[in-house]
């Protein structure tokens, strides 16, 4: 699955959580993106990609009490499906969920993944 993925946490900032195999994941992150800045809540597609934003399921905060926001790209077959923010919740939010819920509250970030 090709699945990029940046948050924060409670206590560390912006962080790609998973790379999709990316080197440098920023380019992808910033082309998916582009023009989505002010939007609380994405879902687009373009081609066999799609830049997903979605607050917190769970409402979590960071200290300063944003909500956190998660932001994925998703890429080839994993994209299927995925054409709205709801979509995104059913099919991606449940891939992630666990692991975001063992990091969260982590006093520094976790190291990215693939």
């Amino acid at each position: 699955m090709s699945l990029l993925w940046a948050a924060r946490g409670r206590t560390w900032g912006f962080r790609f959580l998973r790379t999709a195999g990316h080197a440098d994941p920023l380019p992808v992150y910033e082309d998916a993106f582009c023009g989505l800045d002010d939007q609380p809540e994405v879902c687009r597609r373009t081609g066999c990609q799609v830049a997903l934003r979605l607050p917190d399921p769970e409402g979590r905060k960071d200290q300063s009490g944003r909500l956190i926001i998660h932001e994925f790209v998703i890429e080839g077959s994993a994209a299927q499906g995925v054409e709205t923010p709801e979509d995104g919740r059913k099919r991606i939010w449940p891939l992630v969920a666990a692991e975001y819920a063992e990091v969260y509250d982590s006093p520094t970030a976790p190291p990215a993944g693939t």
